[in-house]
């Protein structure tokens, strides 16, 4: 990576920490612990991070009393074009307090294919689901079986709309303060509301750029004048299309 490279990224994933920081103190309140941005070499680690560079979690409260908290992590690069800053890879882990197994792990791999980049893993157990999972004679399951373990649902990688339609922290808060009415603050969901409206918008210009022909044909049904540019440039195959990735 570029010099010039490497500063426009550190400072870009600077102010993807600010943006975090906003939006959590926004809903839970000030004593939130802000995120930081650290330099990790090729890629940038964007999480709350004490001056000792550990990550802390994030407290959730329900009638004033610490009953859940956050693990939030996200590591930032460039994208292939290097234009755009990327997410390589984000982990938000639901802990019941005190317990070291986490409830819901909401993760994204960018460079996953299979497993989904994004998907979701419960850790729970169903008698029916474990009995399942041990009824195939291929694939991931006999995998396990063979290594003898039992299989596990936390293990299962449950879908969730690909890389470009992923939930974001903003789903995550939401899901929280529906389910289980945890502690905000006022105008929490003004502060949400506007954070998801631009995550949702940047996710949506991500899959215009890997789909720009059908964003054009559905813009000129609109009535919108689109002119196809001069020189087109080369478009990947759609095997390597992150908007059709599972």
């Amino acid at each position: 990576m570029k010099a010039d490279e490497a500063t426009n990224l550190a400072i870009q994933a600077a102010a993807f920490a600010d943006m975090l920081t906003d939006l959590t103190q926004g809903v839970l309140g000030d004593g939130t612990p802000p995120f930081r941005a650290l330099n990790m070499g090729a890629r940038i680690r964007v999480a709350p991070i004490t001056d000792a560079q550990v990550i802390q979690r994030i407290p959730i409260r329900i009638n004033g009393q610490v009953r859940m908290s956050l693990m939030v992590r996200y590591y930032c690069c460039w994208d292939n074009a290097r234009t755009f800053m990327a997410t390589d890879q984000a982990d938000v882990h639901l802990f019941y307090d005190g317990i070291a197994d986490p409830l819901i792990r909401y993760e994204y791999v960018r460079k996953s294919h299979e497993p989904p980049g994004a998907h979701i893993q419960v850790h729970a157990h169903r008698d029916e689901m474990a009995y399942l999972l041990r009824l195939a004679e291929s694939g991931r399951p006999m995998s396990g079986l063979k290594r003898n373990r039992m299989p596990r649902l936390s293990e299962m990688h449950i879908p969730v709309g690909g890389h470009r339609m992923r939930p974001a922290l903003e789903d995550v808060l939401l899901f929280l303060k529906r389910e289980f009415a945890i502690d905000t603050v006022d105008g929490w969901r003004t502060v949400l509301e506007a954070s998801l409206r631009d995550w949702r918008l940047t996710q949506l210009k991500a899959a215009v750029r890997d789909a720009p022909e059908a964003a054009a044909e559905t813009l000129r049904r609109m009535g919108y004048v689109v002119e196809a540019p001069r020189i087109v440039s080369p478009r990947p195959s759609p095997e390597s299309t992150k908007l059709f990735w599972p």
